[in-house]
């Protein structure tokens, strides 16, 4: 999903204008911050002039006590420029807070709708860094950095224009810098936000390894992967850092040439003025005024110059979080979609349906296939592995579409339902219980998050959960740890089963839900799953057969087709594929799987 900038320069700071709908939201904020920044550079504009009337009126006149209420009113302007400015950073920083709380979660809302295709792909870590770390310079810039820029600007227009009106013949000095200083800041900005996207590029890459690695740290470990692992990570971090240091290193270079030049500038400017005065073309206080406000517009220049550096790296992170925004799933709504019934009967038909998975290069999994479920029926589905019968599970529940022929519920196209209504009438057990590091309650009402606390009770004990979870010292308060670590294999079907039993949906689909249970575990779960299975159109996969002896009826699929259909007995007397498994897992008085 790693991308290279693109190598338009117009499009520097264009990212950014992604992000102005959510300032707009907090318009009054906005504008309060606003009048809080003109208010700060307009009187810091005013303390020059003040200096002057001090110096040319007040040492003048050789008045103390007019030196005193000049003094006297310096400290008010001082006071004032406090307040504003604190209010200023207040809202600017709140401003920022508040972006970045919203884009990230539009982001990661927007990352739950998109279709599973896209995570055949996609890296779960890089997507956590473009949420944590992009944000993060996201924050930097509609906070500090594009307060100051807006403060910089206000105060370099200001500050020419009264060193205009002040001299004329001294502006010309300091304003024929700015052409020197302005191109190498655009210039040296494209190759800062260039630099900055390939280190956030980079940086999200090694967070996605070290997501992926230390998801399976018991892996890495038995395979003693310790060493090589931190090796890759490490050359990944240190690319991430090269590429960090290139952007730091235009940045400096850039300020420093900032300094040097306007630096120049006014120590001429000083060394002529000095001359004027001397030679009674000016006076010290509109010399002193002159050089404050060549010092504010050549402080403000400099500082925009480091300010555009960081807009420019906040630009590369806005791009690539605009690039996951800009992603559209393939599987929505339809405009007007169709609704189920209240109480749907659970009808399911697979009508000349086939598929492929793009990121697999488009090789069908599924061909041709037709077959209808009545209301109610148990239907078990086996065959070799990559026969395509997990896929079957993800067609119906609308996570991919079919490439040709339709699959219906109740007689409506499932293209032509709510996906969320959809899946509100299906109920999964797979193979790889997802339990979420929450209590053991919490993991259960999953699907059903308003569910009262007796319900939860008796769905646990409908799936012979109850028995483990009244052992636990907080019983269904229990915490389980990350990704349920804390349980075992049969404790976490029990828990998705659960699941399933309180949400009550007419159709369940059982993917291969005891394959990986010892014997004991095996038993419980299957009677739990025996009383799941009652009054529900159930689907049924399962690489032990003895699992499947209860069902009304078994397909058999191999390359994506159904070859044979029918019941045990009839299947094994047909001397077919499924003879051939069960004689693997029966005829030798062996339990194997079918794989």
């Amino acid at each position: 999903m790693t991308t290279n900038a693109p190598s338009d320069p117009r499009r520097s700071l264009r990212p950014l204008s992604r992000l102005l709908p959510y300032l707009l939201k907090h318009k009054g904020m906005v504008l309060a911050a606003l009048a809080a920044l003109f208010s700060a550079a307009i009187i810091t504009l005013i303390l020059p002039a003040a200096v002057r009337r001090m110096i040319d009126s007040g040492f003048g006149a050789d008045d103390p006590a007019l030196v005193n209420s000049y003094f006297a009113v310096l400290i008010g302007v001082v006071c004032a420029l406090a307040c504003a400015s604190s209010v200023r950073y207040f809202l600017v920083m709140w401003l920022g807070e508040r972006v970045v709380a919203e884009v990230r979660a539009d982001v990661f809302a927007h990352m739950t709708r998109l279709s599973p295709s896209f995570y055949d792909s996609a890296k779960s870590g890089e997507i956590l860094s473009r949420l944590t770390a992009d944000t993060t310079q996201i924050k930097a810039a509609f906070g500090a950095s594009a307060s100051l820029a807006m403060r910089n600007t206000i105060m370099f227009t200001g500050a020419s224009v009264m060193m205009v009106v002040t001299s004329p013949r001294l502006s010309v000095i300091v304003l024929a810098a700015i052409p020197i200083i302005l191109i190498p800041i655009i210039g040296f900005g494209r190759k800062v936000r260039k630099r900055s996207r390939f280190a956030q590029d980079m940086l999200a890459d090694a967070s996605a390894y070290a997501g992926e690695m230390l998801g399976s740290v018991r892996t890495l470990q038995a395979f003693t992967h310790e060493s090589r692992s931190s090796g890759i990570y490490r050359s990944a971090v240190e690319t991430a850092f090269t590429a960090a240091r290139q952007a730091i290193t235009a940045r400096a270079a850039l300020t420093g040439f900032a300094i040097l030049v306007i630096g120049s500038s006014i120590v001429a400017v000083l060394w002529i003025g000095a001359s004027d005065v001397f030679a009674g073309r000016m006076t010290g206080g509109e010399l002193s005024q002159f050089l404050l406000y060549s010092i504010l517009a050549a402080g403000s220049l400099a500082a925009l110059s480091e300010v555009w550096g960081e807009l420019s790296q906040a630009a590369g992170a806005a791009e690539r979080l605009s690039e996951l925004l800009e992603i559209t799933p393939e599987i929505r709504a339809p405009l007007n979609p169709i609704p189920l019934p209240d109480t749907p009967r659970g009808e399911i038909r697979f009508e000349d349906m086939s598929f492929a998975y793009q990121a697999a290069g488009n090789l069908p999994v599924v061909q041709d296939l037709t077959l209808t479920i009545a209301p109610g029926e148990k239907v078990a589905v086996v065959g070799p592995s990559g026969a395509g019968k997990s896929t079957l599970f993800s067609l119906l529940m609308r996570f991919y579409d079919p490439t040709s022929g339709a699959i219906r519920m109740n007689g409506v196209d499932l293209r032509d339902l709510d996906p969320d209504a959809l899946r509100r009438n299906i109920a999964l057990v797979p193979q790889d219980t997802a339990v979420f590091g929450a209590s053991i309650a919490e993991n259960i009402a999953y699907g059903l998050p308003d569910a009262k606390r007796q319900d939860i009770i008796n769905a646990a004990t409908a799936a012979l959960a109850s028995p483990f979870i009244e052992t636990m010292t907080n019983g269904y308060d229990t915490l389980v740890g990350e990704r349920g670590i804390t349980l075992s294999g049969g404790q976490r079907q029990r828990i998705a089963i659960a699941r399933a039993v309180l949400k009550q949906a007419p159709v369940l689909l059982l993917d291969e839900a005891t394959s990986a249970l010892d014997a004991e575990s095996e038993q419980l779960v299957q009677r739990a799953l025996d009383q799941l299975m009652e009054g529900r159109t159930t689907l049924i996969i399962a690489h032990r057969l003895a699992t499947v002896l209860k069902a009304d009826r078994i397909v058999v699929m191999d390359e994506g087709r159904i070859v044979e259909t029918g019941t045990h007995q009839q299947l094994s007397a047909a001397g077919g594929l499924y003879a051939k498994l069960a004689d693997l897992q029966f005829g030798n008085g062996k339990e194997a799987k079918a794989v």
